[in-house]
């Protein structure tokens, strides 16, 4: 085998960690790796689907989906509904009764600050089952320097980094390279920096977009 099929493939994933489809791609895409056999490096990239929430939301996820949908709360309802029992299939455990919504730009920054420090992949995991099945708040400086504090991150530089808008700048460095690839929802794959994916795909089809992708890293 040639260095170059190797070599990982890279895959740069744009999500939010208050939509509900980006953990149900996640899972969906590491069953989809583990049945390739393809090894992957995968970095998360910043997307913000309300960036005009207040971090302390007063209302339910149902009243802002009806709000912000533009649908019945009933019609709400039904959508939170069918999203957690697609989010069971794949093993999560979606508590709507507790989560709050809230407005995520802190918890993208803690993500870019996890990054560079070679636990983002845990920090995603983490925040993302603080949102939907552990009832946490992910919007809140002293809530995340907390949960960051549970990968080994230190809670006060934590602090100190969310408070001073360090990493606001490579947030915003994502949405705007979000919005040059065309990416208007997530989740969202691009694979080798050529091919994208977008939704919550079966794990069947991450997993042939891999073996696609390997092939052709393959010299004739």
């Amino acid at each position: 085998m040639s260095e170059s099929s190797a070599a990982p493939i890279k895959v740069d994933v744009w999500s939010d960690v208050q939509c509900p489809w980006c953990y149900i791609g996640k899972r969906r895409f590491e069953k989809g790796v583990l049945a390739s056999g393809v090894p992957v490096e995968i970095e998360y990239h910043s997307f913000e689907l309300a960036p005009d929430t207040p971090v302390d939301y007063d209302g339910s996820p149902v009243q802002y989906l009806s709000e912000r949908k533009g649908v019945s709360p009933e019609q709400a309802a039904q959508m939170v509904e069918r999203v957690t029992t697609l989010a069971a299939g794949e093993g999560l455990a979606y508590d709507y009764d507790h989560i709050h919504q809230t407005n995520t730009i802190k918890a993208h920054e803690l993500l870019h600050y996890a990054k560079e420090r070679g636990v983002q992949a845990e920090m995603k995991e983490a925040l993302l089952k603080a949102y939907f099945v552990d009832g946490g708040h992910v919007g809140r400086i002293e809530d995340l320097a907390d949960l960051a504090a549970t990968v080994g991150l230190d809670h006060d530089d934590v602090v100190r980094a969310l408070e001073s808008g360090q990493y606001t700048a490579a947030v915003k460095a994502d949405v705007a390279q979000a919005a040059a690839y065309g990416i208007q929802g997530v989740p969202f794959y691009v694979f080798d920096g050529k091919y994208g994916v977008s939704g919550a795909q079966e794990s069947e089809t991450f997993a042939q977009v891999l073996a696609q992708v390997a092939s052709e890293r393959t010299p004739a």
